[in-house]
């Protein structure tokens, strides 16, 4: 009798214990506009995009430039001097493309000083956010701009602000 006692009552006690989870969620991108650095960041990193954007196109341009004079000398050039204008042609093309590669590409400039700019933001809003799991207890926090997809979510069990005020932020501030 005590086996089929204990047989019955151990798995209402897992599913117990699994409805007593505590979930929460918060909003990454409210979170981070309430970031003065954040902002910041992300307005030098536009800056920075934007000089090298027109640099990167100045550098084709110049390629076009020489192309079309090219193709307008073509009928009064030897084949010596075709042969080294379209070589001129070909390794401006390639230094702008390595140019472009360099400052724009997955390991670039750009993503490098993303990186460093971004990530000591990040770092101190997932301390907050573990500061506030652990504060109010809870189990799971999900990010609501994230992968996870919520068809549902209580706005009780919205944690952003708390963590906004864990960074020492005046939650608010910002419209949604």
């Amino acid at each position: 009798m005590k086996k089929l006692l204990l047989t019955l009552l151990l798995p209402m006690l897992a599913i117990t214990a699994a409805f007593a989870q505590r979930f929460a969620y918060v909003d990454s991108e409210y979170i981070l506009k309430h970031i003065p650095e954040y902002a910041s960041s992300q307005k030098q990193l536009a800056s920075i995009s934007d000089q090298w954007q027109k640099e990167t196109d100045a550098r084709f341009q110049e390629i076009d430039r020489m192309y079309k004079a090219y193709q307008a000398d073509q009928v009064l050039m030897t084949g010596d001097m075709k042969k080294r204008r379209e070589n001129e042609i070909i390794d401006k093309e390639k230094a702008a493309k390595d140019f472009q590669r360099q400052k724009f590409g997955t390991d670039g400039e750009l993503s490098q000083r993303s990186t460093a700019l971004i990530k000591p933001i990040q770092d101190r809003v997932a301390k907050a956010v573990q500061a506030v799991a652990e504060s109010e207890n809870l189990d799971m926090i999900f990010d609501k701009n994230s992968e996870v997809i919520m068809l549902y979510a209580n706005p009780r069990y919205d944690k952003s602000a708390a963590v906004i005020t864990r960074l020492g932020l005046k939650p608010g501030a910002f419209a949604k």
